[in-house]
């Protein structure tokens, strides 16, 4: 697995990293925990360094999952999670970025996470009642004090970013991206060159539609995510198959699939991306991670772009109460 450096931060990690939510959270039936860990286990053993987690993912038995399967790996891989929420009875409530409240989860994910040192701290989502320099300025100190390595927003908008580098250095920008959801290549990306600061996409493979195994027919669990998002309506499925159907041209020309294609895409755009796909089956991982030694040629890209624009992506990627936390 090559690795990549999260901009100028010094964070050196795999090229791919493993998004570790839908193990316990979001995606439908929880995996079972000798399961999940042995999947973990196996992204190690094939060379990935760089997993991630959030307290709000149960919420918190995710952190308490990736914590115990990476154990045996200390030293050898770099955990990310996330801050920015309260807790009411169990159950997420509003958002929470004040310096105090932040102060306290890092003590809690470091129990839960069984380190020392959290390596990416992560503001989840922009709290629009605490100014971005005092949460900046929390994880400043925590950063003085060694409990955490690294500041990471996610999905912070161009000024929220700048502000919150100028008074401690944002080493990674964790937001949507992928080829079904290119807004930040209008300003957020630029942005990011300039300062220096890595970018981490999450929900690469567009929450699994980009793999080519969903379409308009597929039912979900009941208490999975996506049959909320406007963009998974069964309408929106059909209308979006363009975009499977593109990557699947180029992965057939090439012997690969389509995401595989979809995450050589990602990584072909900058060398400072580390997109983070999420699975719960060990074939899938295997199957993204070869995406990681695809090397798409100029062609190729002029290919994907020039077919990608003439299609228009249907539907919202979050209902209107969850587009509210998407604060910038």
């Amino acid at each position: 697995m090559k690795k990549r450096k999260l901009g100028n931060s010094g964070l050196e990690v795999s090229a791919l990293g493993l998004g570790c939510m839908g193990m316990s959270h979001g995606l439908g039936v929880p995996m079972e925990k000798p399961l999940a860990i042995a999947l973990i286990h196996a992204a190690v053993e094939r060379g990935v360094t760089f997993f991630d987690t959030a307290e709000v993912y149960g919420p918190f038995v995710n952190e308490e999952l990736v914590g115990e399967a990476l154990v045996p790996f200390r030293g050898q891989v770099f955990i990310a999670t996330k801050f920015g929420f309260n807790f009411e009875n169990g159950k997420q409530g509003g958002l929470n970025s004040r310096p105090e409240h932040i102060k306290q989860v890092a003590e809690d994910s470091l129990k839960r996470l069984r380190i020392d040192t959290i390596d990416l701290f992560y503001q989840h989502r922009v709290d629009p009642d605490v100014p971005i320099e005092e949460v900046a300025g929390a994880v400043k100190e925590l950063i003085r004090q060694g409990k955490v390595k690294h500041f990471g927003l996610s999905e912070a908008g161009a000024k929220t970013i700048r502000r919150a580098h100028a008074v401690q250095p944002v080493a990674a920008l964790q937001s949507e991206y992928s080829l079904w959801w290119r807004e930040p290549e209008t300003e957020i990306l630029p942005t990011l060159e300039e300062l220096g600061i890595g970018f981490v996409p999450f929900s690469p493979l567009g929450k699994g539609f980009l793999t080519g195994k969903i379409d308009e027919n597929t039912k979900f669990a009941a208490n999975d995510f996506r049959n909320v998002v406007p963009r998974f309506s069964p309408e929106a499925r059909k209308a979006n198959q363009a975009v499977v159907d593109l990557l699947g041209s180029i992965a057939a020309r090439i012997k690969a699939t389509p995401a595989q294609i979809a995450l050589a895409w990602l990584l072909a755009q900058k060398p400072w991306i580390v997109p983070i796909p999420g699975t719960t089956k060990l074939h899938r991982l295997e199957e993204n991670l070869g995406g990681a030694s695809i090397e798409l040629t100029p062609d190729d890209l002029r290919d994907i772009n020039a077919s990608a624009a003439k299609i228009t992506v249907q539907g919202a990627r979050y209902p209107e109460h969850l587009q509210k936390l998407v604060g910038r």
